[in-house]
């Protein structure tokens, strides 16, 4: 069962990371063409529809397959806390990771309202973040350098 659930938390994780880089890109042609109301509306649609129906259930679908993994790895006598501090580290990443994708929530809403007045150049830096918490996160897993 374990096996299985790993393999679910690895697509979730893909899936909500998909998200997690293309959504600022949204934003990055959103603030960049601003002026176009034509093209600002179909974006708009676009950050709603990919971060309420892929980015939620992805997310919530990768904390909750991660969770099951500790849950049985405890139960079944092989606590993964107690493998070394790689998974401290990469839950902490993972809880920084959770409160970024909720930055873009609040972002995506500024945008909804057209009182979001970041430029692109922002987003383009703020686009960065999850490719470094994701090279964190599988080196954690992967190397367990702690």
């Amino acid at each position: 069962m374990y096996n299985w659930i790993l393999w679910f938390h690895v697509i979730s994780f893909i899936s909500w990371f998909a998200v997690l880089f293309y959504l600022p890109r949204l934003y990055v042609y959103h603030a960049e063409n601003i002026t176009n109301k034509g093209f600002v509306e179909v974006v708009k649609v676009q950050e709603y529809k990919l971060f309420k129906y892929i980015g939620v259930p992805a997310m919530w679908a990768t904390l909750l397959s991660g969770s099951a993994m500790i849950y049985l790895s405890i139960d079944g006598g092989f606590n993964l806390f107690l493998t070394g501090g790689w998974l401290h580290a990469k839950l902490f990443v993972a809880t920084l990771l959770i409160i970024y994708f909720f930055t873009l929530e609040k972002i995506r809403k500024e945008f909804a309202e057209d009182r979001c007045t970041r430029s692109g150049k922002f987003f383009r830096i703020y686009n960065e973040v999850p490719t470094i918490m994701m090279l964190l996160i599988v080196a954690f897993v992967v190397v367990k350098p702690f």
